[in-house]
């Protein structure tokens, strides 16, 4: 039992306030996930720079591995540290060059997600915490997911916390279980798909991946994930300009949507959009099963 929550905003006025929205959401699904909490959000960002969000080791300075990959990209790196994380934004054409120097500099630290607009948190802890630690409620974007998570057959690690991302500036958020993702993780890596964690959330994320890479839009890869993925599940996804929802064609696992001139809004249950300003006022549905529901910014 996991809680997802996401709202992407169509009313670009609401912006800046999409963390405190989103914030507010993931704390109402405690109960579904005390564990540990992530969330994804997307932000302002450039064609020309990549955003890095890295996970550093305990004791690790930030300084010192901003400073090492300036002398090793022989250009100045700018970054932003957030509680445990830290963005690195890297110029977009010295992007393997800069992963590269930081595996020599910060051999220990995790990468949690790459992209022009996107930043991935994750911790171990209570929601409000791991929020309040990374200053969720501060942030401003155009959409954003997250996930509270209650560890039922893995232990309680923050590798083992969502969002998981395996492509640039996309990112899966999932509450269910899936019974071929090993199966499924066999065929990805033979296709140069890698993985961190054994999580099945991973592979899902790793799949959609692979389908974008082969040319299909979100909605076509969430489709073909109906025949590809077995199990009960609901995926809530992002991208640079997209935001999805999927159930399964059984659809047993609890969401609920929301929608108005401003904002659509996913929550597990319909507390998490209780929160939201002009919730009495929206158009509120369930999601029927095995149906993509996409919206997307470039369209």
């Amino acid at each position: 039992m996991c809680g997802i929550v996401g709202i992407f905003i169509k009313d670009p006025a609401l912006e800046p306030e999409l963390g405190k929205h989103l914030a507010a959401m993931l704390e109402v699904m405690t109960d579904r996930g005390p564990d540990s909490a992530g969330f994804a959000v997307y932000g302002a960002g450039s064609a020309d720079t990549t955003k890095v969000t890295v996970r550093l080791a305990a004791g690790a300075s930030a300084d010192a591995v901003v400073s090492g990959l300036s002398e090793a990209l022989g250009e100045p790196v700018s970054s932003t540290v957030r509680g445990s994380h830290v963005v690195l934004s890297l110029p977009a054409d010295r992007l393997e060059d800069g992963l590269t120097a930081l595996g020599r500099i910060a051999p220990d630290a995790t990468v949690a997600s790459i992209g022009s607009r996107m930043e991935v948190y994750k911790e171990v802890g209570l929601p409000a915490d791991v929020a309040k630690a990374f200053g969720l409620a501060s942030m401003s974007g155009t959409h954003g997911i997250g996930h509270t998570r209650m560890a039922t057959e893995s232990a309680v690690t923050t590798d083992g916390a969502h969002p998981y991302s395996t492509g640039s500036d996309q990112c899966l958020v999932h509450n269910g279980s899936l019974s071929n993702h090993n199966q499924v993780r066999r065929r990805l890596i033979r296709e140069g798909i890698t993985f961190r964690t054994e999580n099945d959330t991973e592979v899902a994320a790793g799949y959609l991946s692979w389908r974008l890479r082969q040319g299909d839009k979100l909605d076509d890869a969430l489709r073909a994930s109906l025949d590809d993925l077995d199990g009960f599940y609901t995926f809530v996804v992002g991208t640079d300009t997209g935001f999805g929802v999927l159930r399964d064609a059984i659809g047993c696992k609890p969401a609920v949507m929301a929608e108005t001139d401003q904002y659509v809004a996913f929550g597990s249950e319909y507390r998490a959009l209780s929160v939201l300003p002009g919730i009495e006022k929206a158009r509120v549905f369930e999601p029927d099963p095995a149906t993509v529901y996409f919206w997307d910014r470039a369209e």
